[in-house]
């Protein structure tokens, strides 16, 4: 059962994969319910993948609004009703005291909040607003937080732990890039977003460093698509926004969004 189940995923996702079975099996064989930390987008694929192959097995994710990326999952046997279990999560609203919050951006935020020893999966979706952040996190650290988190990027801040009804929205910034390219391969299209040379961007694929749609992808020719998401470990992730024809040169015009 393990050897095939493996063969549905990159061998780097084996340990997220041994885990979730874990929590699916147990919550089949022995009526345990088990509530996740936040889970990204591929590992709640995965453990979405898993639920479906156990008859007595459900699933509830939630991240704090509609369109949350990181979720936390709530896996449990099939006669639990789980619509009015509490997922356990706060907003940490983030204030800035001082008029310097235009430069602060979400990497500002979560580095701050990582650099008090806070684990990456307890923290949820972090909204980047005019006058500072709001941040999904587990509610076993927002106390924690509230207290110790007084600075982000040298600005001194104040914090407040409120409900999740009271999680402000905020559209995701997009910088527009514009590319020529002679084919739609990963490295030619990371290489130009990342501004590096083809040679040097084959390093962090082939290490491993590089996601598409949060799923490692370590062929440097894959072919990407319009809507996919591409990270690439100390250069952000970017998204590819459109795919135009090809020009009489042979060559395509490709529109991508860099995450800001």
């Amino acid at each position: 059962m393990k050897n095939e189940i493996y063969g549905h995923f990159h061998p780097d996702e084996r340990q997220f994969v041994d885990r979730a079975w874990e929590w699916v099996n147990h919550a089949g064989e022995y009526h345990e319910v088990k509530l996740t930390d936040f889970l990204d987008p591929r590992q709640g694929y995965i453990l979405h993948s898993l639920v479906n192959r156990h008859p007595d097995v459900i699933l509830r994710m939630e991240g704090g609004h509609e369109g949350a990326e990181r979720r936390r999952a709530l896996i449990a046997p099939d006669y639990r009703d789980l619509d009015h279990e509490d997922m356990e999560m706060k907003v940490l609203a983030i204030t800035p005291a001082e008029q310097k919050f235009q430069a602060l951006e979400h990497s500002d935020y979560m580095g701050s909040i990582l650099g008090l020893g806070i684990k990456r999966s307890k923290i949820g979706d972090i909204r980047v607003l005019e006058n500072g952040c709001h941040a999904v996190v587990t509610s076993d650290i927002a106390d924690y937080l509230a207290i110790h988190l007084n600075g982000v990027h040298r600005v001194s801040v104040s914090t407040e732990i409120l409900p999740l009804s009271a999680l402000r929205g905020t559209e995701t910034k997009l910088e527009i890039m514009e590319l020529s390219v002679a084919s739609l391969r990963l490295d030619g299209i990371a290489s130009d977003v990342c501004r590096l040379s083809r040679s040097k961007m084959l390093v962090p694929i082939k290490g491993g460093r590089v996601r598409v749609n949060w799923k490692v992808e370590e062929d440097p020719s894959f072919g990407l698509k319009e809507g996919d998401i591409v990270s690439v470990q100390g250069f952000g992730r970017f998204k590819v926004t459109e795919i135009g024809g090809l020009t009489q040169k042979g060559r395509y015009h490709v529109q991508v969004g860099k995450f800001v």
